[in-house]
Protein backbone atom coordinates (compact mmCIF):
# COMPACT_ATOMS: atom_id res chain seq x y z
CA UNK A 1 0.00 0.00 0.00
CA UNK A 2 1.14 3.74 -0.97
CA UNK A 3 0.18 6.82 0.40
CA UNK A 4 0.42 10.10 -1.33
CA UNK A 5 -0.64 13.86 0.01
CA UNK A 6 -1.70 16.57 -2.27
CA UNK A 7 -0.06 19.54 -1.07
CA UNK A 8 -3.50 21.49 -1.62
CA UNK A 9 -6.19 22.14 1.15
CA UNK A 10 -6.86 18.59 1.07
CA UNK A 11 -10.76 17.89 0.34
CA UNK A 12 -10.68 14.14 0.83
CA UNK A 13 -9.10 11.00 0.23
CA UNK A 14 -9.45 8.52 -2.84
CA UNK A 15 -8.50 5.10 -2.12
CA UNK A 16 -7.92 3.35 -6.49
CA UNK A 17 -8.39 -0.39 -6.33
CA UNK A 18 -6.50 -1.65 -10.07
CA UNK A 19 -8.05 -3.91 -12.04
CA UNK A 20 -6.83 -7.50 -13.58
CA UNK A 21 -3.06 -8.12 -14.57
CA UNK A 22 -2.20 -4.41 -13.27
CA UNK A 23 -0.20 -2.63 -10.80
CA UNK A 24 -0.25 1.01 -9.46
CA UNK A 25 2.87 2.08 -11.50
CA UNK A 26 -0.15 2.26 -14.30
CA UNK A 27 -1.84 5.32 -12.39
CA UNK A 28 0.37 7.56 -12.47
CA UNK A 29 -1.93 10.07 -14.72
CA UNK A 30 -5.00 9.39 -12.51
CA UNK A 31 -3.11 9.84 -9.56
CA UNK A 32 -1.70 13.47 -10.27
CA UNK A 33 -5.03 14.19 -11.49
CA UNK A 34 -6.09 13.33 -7.81
CA UNK A 35 -3.96 15.36 -6.01
CA UNK A 36 -3.86 18.39 -8.22
CA UNK A 37 -7.40 18.54 -7.74
CA UNK A 38 -6.95 18.50 -3.55
CA UNK A 39 -7.57 14.46 -3.04
CA UNK A 40 -4.95 12.76 -0.66
CA UNK A 41 -4.74 9.06 -2.77
CA UNK A 42 -4.28 5.48 -1.12
CA UNK A 43 -3.59 2.60 -3.42
CA UNK A 44 -1.81 -1.02 -3.44
CA UNK A 45 -1.63 -3.60 -5.59
CA UNK A 46 -4.28 -6.17 -4.68
CA UNK A 47 -3.29 -10.02 -3.98
CA UNK A 48 -1.63 -12.25 -6.85
CA UNK A 49 -0.27 -8.54 -8.84
CA UNK A 50 2.70 -6.26 -8.77
CA UNK A 51 5.72 -6.77 -8.39
CA UNK A 52 6.08 -8.32 -4.28
CA UNK A 53 2.89 -10.49 -5.17
CA UNK A 54 3.33 -13.78 -3.08
CA UNK A 55 2.54 -16.04 -6.13
CA UNK A 56 1.71 -13.84 -9.66
CA UNK A 57 -1.80 -14.50 -10.76
CA UNK A 58 -2.95 -16.44 -8.10
CA UNK A 59 -5.11 -16.11 -5.30
CA UNK A 60 -6.85 -18.85 -2.91
CA UNK A 61 -9.82 -17.06 -1.80
CA UNK A 62 -11.92 -14.10 -3.50
CA UNK A 63 -12.24 -12.60 -0.04
CA UNK A 64 -8.58 -11.66 -0.10
CA UNK A 65 -9.33 -8.64 -1.69
CA UNK A 66 -11.67 -7.85 0.06
CA UNK A 67 -9.30 -7.97 3.07
CA UNK A 68 -6.62 -5.73 1.04
CA UNK A 69 -9.71 -3.07 0.43
CA UNK A 70 -10.84 -3.11 4.09
CA UNK A 71 -7.36 -1.85 5.12
CA UNK A 72 -6.74 0.86 2.42
CA UNK A 73 -9.95 2.35 3.35
CA UNK A 74 -9.20 2.04 7.19
CA UNK A 75 -5.77 3.60 6.46
CA UNK A 76 -7.54 6.54 4.20
CA UNK A 77 -9.97 7.06 7.53
CA UNK A 78 -6.62 8.58 8.87
CA UNK A 79 -6.93 11.54 7.59
CA UNK A 80 -9.95 12.01 8.90
CA UNK A 81 -11.77 13.21 6.13
CA UNK A 82 -14.67 12.14 3.33
CA UNK A 83 -13.19 9.08 1.51
CA UNK A 84 -14.56 8.29 -1.89
CA UNK A 85 -13.55 4.67 -3.77
CA UNK A 86 -12.71 3.81 -7.23
CA UNK A 87 -12.72 0.76 -8.51
CA UNK A 88 -12.00 -0.51 -12.23
CA UNK A 89 -12.43 -3.50 -13.93
CA UNK A 90 -11.63 -6.21 -11.35
CA UNK A 91 -11.09 -3.80 -8.75
CA UNK A 92 -14.87 -2.34 -9.24
CA UNK A 93 -16.32 -5.74 -8.50
CA UNK A 94 -14.14 -6.33 -5.57
CA UNK A 95 -15.41 -3.46 -4.60
CA UNK A 96 -18.60 -3.99 -4.86
CA UNK A 97 -18.16 -7.46 -3.23
CA UNK A 98 -16.35 -5.95 -0.39
CA UNK A 99 -19.11 -3.39 0.11
CA UNK A 100 -21.43 -6.09 0.30
CA UNK A 101 -19.88 -7.80 3.29
CA UNK A 102 -17.66 -5.30 5.54
CA UNK A 103 -19.03 -2.03 6.65
CA UNK A 104 -16.75 0.75 4.67
CA UNK A 105 -16.59 3.70 5.95
CA UNK A 106 -16.75 5.80 2.85
CA UNK A 107 -18.86 8.81 1.40
CA UNK A 108 -18.91 7.57 -2.34
CA UNK A 109 -18.32 5.16 -4.73
CA UNK A 110 -16.81 5.02 -8.22
CA UNK A 111 -16.75 2.02 -10.65
CA UNK A 112 -14.95 2.22 -13.89
CA UNK A 113 -16.14 -1.12 -16.15
CA UNK A 114 -16.52 -2.96 -13.22
CA UNK A 115 -16.26 -7.08 -13.90
CA UNK A 116 -19.83 -7.96 -13.69
CA UNK A 117 -19.80 -9.98 -16.73
CA UNK A 118 -17.13 -11.22 -19.52
CA UNK A 119 -17.18 -9.98 -23.15
CA UNK A 120 -15.77 -13.18 -24.39
CA UNK A 121 -16.98 -16.19 -22.07
CA UNK A 122 -14.59 -18.72 -21.58
CA UNK A 123 -15.38 -21.69 -23.74
CA UNK A 124 -16.90 -24.74 -22.14
CA UNK A 125 -14.29 -27.15 -22.81
CA UNK A 126 -11.59 -24.80 -21.04
CA UNK A 127 -13.77 -24.29 -18.22
CA UNK A 128 -14.20 -28.15 -18.15
CA UNK A 129 -10.95 -28.45 -17.92
CA UNK A 130 -10.24 -25.28 -15.44
CA UNK A 131 -12.55 -26.75 -13.12
CA UNK A 132 -10.82 -29.96 -12.94
CA UNK A 133 -7.25 -27.74 -12.34
CA UNK A 134 -9.29 -25.77 -9.66
CA UNK A 135 -9.54 -29.20 -8.13
CA UNK A 136 -6.55 -30.60 -8.48
CA UNK A 137 -3.76 -28.02 -9.64
CA UNK A 138 -5.51 -24.74 -8.39
CA UNK A 139 -2.15 -22.76 -8.94
CA UNK A 140 -2.04 -24.00 -12.22
CA UNK A 141 -1.02 -21.28 -14.62
CA UNK A 142 -2.71 -20.07 -17.67
CA UNK A 143 -2.02 -17.45 -20.02
CA UNK A 144 -4.64 -14.74 -19.97
CA UNK A 145 -6.74 -12.73 -23.30
CA UNK A 146 -5.95 -9.75 -22.05
CA UNK A 147 -2.25 -9.71 -23.01
CA UNK A 148 -0.09 -6.49 -22.48
CA UNK A 149 0.34 -5.69 -26.17
CA UNK A 150 -3.42 -6.63 -27.44
CA UNK A 151 -5.66 -3.66 -28.55
CA UNK A 152 -8.66 -4.66 -26.24
CA UNK A 153 -7.85 -2.67 -23.29
CA UNK A 154 -7.64 1.14 -24.53
CA UNK A 155 -7.26 3.19 -27.89
CA UNK A 156 -4.11 5.01 -25.95
CA UNK A 157 -1.14 4.25 -28.14
CA UNK A 158 1.21 5.91 -25.59
CA UNK A 159 -0.13 3.28 -22.77
CA UNK A 160 0.13 0.27 -25.16
CA UNK A 161 3.78 1.24 -25.83
CA UNK A 162 4.39 0.93 -22.11
CA UNK A 163 2.29 -1.88 -21.61
CA UNK A 164 4.29 -3.78 -24.27
CA UNK A 165 7.45 -3.22 -22.25
CA UNK A 166 6.08 -3.63 -18.26
CA UNK A 167 7.46 -6.84 -16.87
CA UNK A 168 4.68 -5.98 -14.04
CA UNK A 169 1.73 -7.17 -15.90
CA UNK A 170 -0.02 -10.33 -15.34
CA UNK A 171 0.32 -12.40 -18.34
CA UNK A 172 -0.99 -15.87 -16.62
CA UNK A 173 -3.59 -16.08 -14.11
CA UNK A 174 -4.50 -19.35 -11.89
CA UNK A 175 -7.61 -22.01 -12.40
CA UNK A 176 -8.43 -20.73 -8.85
CA UNK A 177 -8.18 -17.63 -9.59
CA UNK A 178 -11.02 -17.45 -12.27
CA UNK A 179 -13.20 -19.27 -10.51
CA UNK A 180 -13.11 -16.99 -7.53
CA UNK A 181 -13.66 -14.36 -9.86
CA UNK A 182 -17.25 -16.18 -11.17
CA UNK A 183 -18.27 -16.73 -7.90
CA UNK A 184 -18.03 -13.62 -6.97
CA UNK A 185 -19.94 -12.16 -10.23
CA UNK A 186 -22.75 -14.70 -9.15
CA UNK A 187 -22.52 -13.38 -5.98
CA UNK A 188 -22.77 -9.33 -6.52
CA UNK A 189 -26.07 -9.83 -8.38
CA UNK A 190 -27.32 -12.34 -5.77
CA UNK A 191 -26.45 -10.10 -2.83
CA UNK A 192 -27.33 -6.59 -4.42
CA UNK A 193 -29.29 -5.91 -1.55
CA UNK A 194 -26.75 -5.67 0.72
CA UNK A 195 -25.23 -2.43 -1.40
CA UNK A 196 -25.20 0.32 1.14
CA UNK A 197 -26.89 3.32 0.61
CA UNK A 198 -24.21 5.22 -0.62
CA UNK A 199 -23.76 7.35 -3.69
CA UNK A 200 -22.57 5.70 -6.63
CA UNK A 201 -21.11 6.62 -10.06
CA UNK A 202 -20.50 3.83 -12.83
CA UNK A 203 -18.01 4.94 -15.69
CA UNK A 204 -18.42 2.51 -18.52
CA UNK A 205 -16.80 2.68 -22.06
CA UNK A 206 -19.70 2.33 -24.56
CA UNK A 207 -17.04 -0.04 -27.00
CA UNK A 208 -15.94 -2.44 -23.74
CA UNK A 209 -14.14 -5.28 -25.51
CA UNK A 210 -13.23 -7.11 -22.13
CA UNK A 211 -16.08 -6.79 -19.87
CA UNK A 212 -19.77 -6.99 -20.96
CA UNK A 213 -21.53 -3.32 -20.27
CA UNK A 214 -25.26 -4.70 -20.89
CA UNK A 215 -23.92 -7.03 -17.34
CA UNK A 216 -22.81 -3.45 -15.83
CA UNK A 217 -25.96 -2.15 -17.01
CA UNK A 218 -27.96 -4.80 -16.04
CA UNK A 219 -26.93 -4.92 -12.03
CA UNK A 220 -26.93 -0.92 -11.85
CA UNK A 221 -30.70 -0.85 -13.24
CA UNK A 222 -31.29 -3.92 -9.99
CA UNK A 223 -29.83 -1.49 -7.71
CA UNK A 224 -32.70 0.36 -5.06
CA UNK A 225 -30.25 2.79 -3.79
CA UNK A 226 -31.21 6.33 -3.64
CA UNK A 227 -28.53 8.03 -5.38
CA UNK A 228 -27.24 6.48 -8.71
CA UNK A 229 -25.71 7.75 -11.46
CA UNK A 230 -24.20 5.60 -14.80
CA UNK A 231 -22.14 7.61 -17.70
CA UNK A 232 -21.67 5.26 -20.80
CA UNK A 233 -18.97 6.69 -23.50
CA UNK A 234 -20.18 5.17 -27.07
CA UNK A 235 -16.57 5.30 -28.29
CA UNK A 236 -14.54 4.36 -25.25
CA UNK A 237 -12.69 0.91 -24.82
CA UNK A 238 -12.56 -0.54 -21.39
CA UNK A 239 -9.70 1.61 -19.27
CA UNK A 240 -11.67 4.73 -19.63
CA UNK A 241 -9.39 6.45 -17.08
CA UNK A 242 -6.64 5.62 -19.88
CA UNK A 243 -8.64 6.52 -23.17
CA UNK A 244 -7.16 9.35 -25.40
CA UNK A 245 -11.05 10.94 -24.10
CA UNK A 246 -9.98 10.62 -20.41
CA UNK A 247 -9.81 14.37 -19.17
CA UNK A 248 -13.58 13.64 -19.90
CA UNK A 249 -14.41 10.76 -17.77
CA UNK A 250 -11.64 12.64 -15.04
CA UNK A 251 -14.21 15.80 -15.33
CA UNK A 252 -16.93 13.62 -14.41
CA UNK A 253 -15.62 11.57 -11.67
CA UNK A 254 -14.82 14.95 -10.35
CA UNK A 255 -18.12 16.33 -10.75
CA UNK A 256 -19.48 13.64 -8.71
CA UNK A 257 -17.03 13.42 -5.51
CA UNK A 258 -16.57 17.39 -4.94
CA UNK A 259 -20.14 17.55 -3.62
CA UNK A 260 -19.70 14.80 -1.11
CA UNK A 261 -16.57 16.70 0.53
CA UNK A 262 -18.30 18.14 3.27
CA UNK A 263 -20.75 15.34 3.63
CA UNK A 264 -20.65 12.84 6.33
CA UNK A 265 -21.04 8.76 5.98
CA UNK A 266 -24.10 7.57 4.18
CA UNK A 267 -26.57 4.98 5.43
Amino acid sequence: MAVWETKQQPLGVIVIVHGSGEHIGRYHWLREKWLNAGFHVVMGDLPGHGEKAAIRGHIDNFKEYLDVIESWVERASAFRLPICILGHSLGGLAVIRTLQERDLLVTGVMLSSPCLGLKVPVPKWLRAVGAILNRTMPRFLVPTKKSADNMNATRNLDMLRRDAKDTIMLKKVSARWYFELEKAMLLAFERLDAVPNIPLLILQGGDDKIVEKNSVKRWFDSLTIENKAYKEWPNLYHEVFNEPEREDVFQEALKFVKPLQLGGRHK
